[in-house]
């Protein structure tokens, strides 16, 4: 078993490090939040006192963090990551950032000599906590592997998507599919009950025919279809519309950098902008169905 640190334990980052307690391997996490700290404790983790303590004596590092410049910080700042890992330190980051800031750091985790890859997840709250999270992975394929048994007690799918950033690029052009497609869903739903049409009948025809797809069958924007949907919950979030409109962001600005035409996803952003500005932005991001109603 691994010794491993584990840096930001927040809604995904602490059921992702204690399913890695309940594999038998070793957690020194860090967090600069309290609470998060002690539940790591509570769960059989070390809650340790600072990054550089996290990182002493780590076999693998894995961070999950909000945005670019944390991880920017985190690697590359005084007593960072990278000054404070060994020389066979495996870095992993599950965070979900843009594409050119984890090519940056995985740039100065080899200039140090060290692996790095961006492994960021798909599956939400639900997915880290069940141990069935989505990994798509950037970097070598030989650090691929070795961390693949590492991310196997945290998740049912690992890709290899490439070199460093591609696991970012995976995960904002999937992310963009689901945004999309989570709106075309609601507003498919929304048009059926101004025409009298039951949302059950809807189901079960687009279900089972063309229109069928994630945001329908998984994750049904409209009550009362799919039980495991946060429709049903008043729309509790496993991913919040706050992180949809991150993700999608992240998306338009890759788009902007390498000249693609994303239309549909630039409409997305806007709808989700809106969304989050009317103060729904901690409401899981299926609720846009009820911003779509209008109500």
């Amino acid at each position: 078993m691994a010794t491993i640190g584990f840096i930001g334990l927040g809604n995904m980052g602490l059921p992702m490090a204690q399913n890695l307690l309940k594999a038998g391997h070793q957690v020194q996490g860090f967090d600069v939040g309290k609470a998060q700290m002690d539940a790591l404790a509570a769960s059989g983790g070390v809650a340790a006192a600072s990054v550089k303590a996290a990182v002493s004596g780590a076999e693998v590092v894995i961070t999950m963090l909000p945005a670019g410049q944390h991880v920017r910080d985190v690697y590359t700042g005084a007593d960072g990551v990278l000054s404070a890992a060994g020389g066979n330190t495996l870095l992993i980051d599950s965070s979900t950032i843009d594409v050119e800031s984890a090519r940056a750091v995985a740039a100065a985790a080899e200039k140090k000599g060290l692996a790095m890859l961006d492994a960021p997840v798909s599956g939400g709250t639900g997915g880290a906590q069940a141990g069935t999270l989505t990994f798509m992975v950037g970097g070598s394929h030989v650090a691929f592997e070795r961390a693949k048994p590492i991310l196997e007690k945290m998740g049912k799918t690992i890709v290899h998507a490439g070199g460093a950033g591609n696991g970012q690029a995976a995960k904002i052009c999937n992310n963009m599919i689901l945004g999309i497609s989570m709106i075309a869903v609601s507003e498919a739903f929304v048009l059926a009950e101004k025409l009298g049409l039951d949302a059950q009948k809807l189901f079960d025809i687009s279900s089972k025919s063309s229109g069928q797809c994630w945001s329908m069958t998984t994750y049904c924007p409209a009550p009362g279809i799919v039980p495991s949907s946060p429709a049903n919950r008043d729309y509790k979030a496993g991913f919040t519309a706050a992180m949809m409109l991150k993700d999608l962001k992240l998306a338009q600005d890759a788009a902007k950098a390498a000249h693609a035409k994303t239309a549909l996803g630039a409409d997305a952003e806007s709808i989700y902008a809106s969304y989050v500005d009317s103060g729904e932005g901690a409401r899981d991001f299926s609720g846009v169905i009820r911003f779509i109603r209008g109500g």
